[in-house]
């Protein structure tokens, strides 16, 4: 028999409610997932940050740039320790904890 706390009191089992079993009231749903699924915290050159990523999918390292006004010709990006190549810069997915660095080159004489 089901007690409503979460525990089958016959079989001895627990049931734990899945997301898709919680009801939430109208339009708060759609609104905590919409910030859950474009919100990415990121730490970039040491600082936490908060970005929001595109609409229609995850925040690729090209989008971020685009989004702090850099120039993806003139960085050069590592994350996680880890040498971003230029040319995979639009299919690296960030995902919220992840370690940046970027360097921006500045030309001059």
């Amino acid at each position: 028999m089901y007690d409503g706390a979460g525990e089958d009191t016959q079989a001895g089992l627990r049931w734990r409610p899945s997301l898709a079993s919680v009801t939430l009231p109208l339009g708060i749903g759609s609104s905590i997932l919409r910030i859950m699924q474009s919100s990415v915290t990121l730490t970039l050159n040491g600082d936490s940050r908060v970005f929001e990523g595109p609409a229609d999918g995850p925040l690729s390292v090209s989008a971020l740039l685009v989004a702090i006004g850099l120039d993806t010709r003139k960085v050069a990006v590592e994350r996680n320790e880890e040498i971003v190549p230029r040319s995979r810069y639009a299919d690296t997915w960030l995902a919220s904890g992840d370690t940046l660095e970027i360097v921006h080159f500045i030309g001059g004489g």
